[in-house]
C-alpha cells in the first residue's frame, strides 16, 4: 500500500522563537494512522516565521488530510493553516 505525504505550512498568531512547544501539540493531535516525516521553518515577512510540518498518512483512509488541516487550526496560538503539498508515493506505510 502507498502513502499520501502532505507538507501543512502552520502559521503562529505572533512571532515565535521556539517552535518546540507548537511541535508538541502537533504531535499531540496526529492521527493514530500517520507519522511526522519532517519540520522546516519558512520566513513569511517582518520576523514571523510558518511552521512546516510533513506527514505521512496512508493511502486508504479518506478525509484524513482535510480533518488534520481543521485539527491543526484549533491549535491556541495558531493563525492560519494551509495544506501546502500532497503527494502520492509508492514506498510502503
Amino acid at each position: 500500500m502507498g502513502a499520501i505525504l502532505v507538507t501543512y505550512k502552520v502559521f503562529p498568531e505572533g512571532i515565535l522563537k521556539d517552535f518546540e512547544p507548537l511541535k508538541a501539540e502537533i504531535t499531540k493531535i496526529l492521527p493514530e494512522s500517520s507519522k511526522i516525516e519532517g519540520w522546516g521553518e519558512e520566513p513569511v515577512a517582518f520576523g514571523l516565521v510558518a511552521l512546516l510540518v510533513q506527514i505521512r498518512f496512508p493511502e486508504d483512509v479518506t478525509g484524513v488530510v482535510d480533518e488534520f488541516e481543521v485539527e491543526l487550526g484549533k491549535i491556541k496560538g495558531v493563525s492560519q493553516v494551509q495544506t501546502f503539498q500532497i503527494r502520492r508515493t509508492s514506498r510502503d506505510y
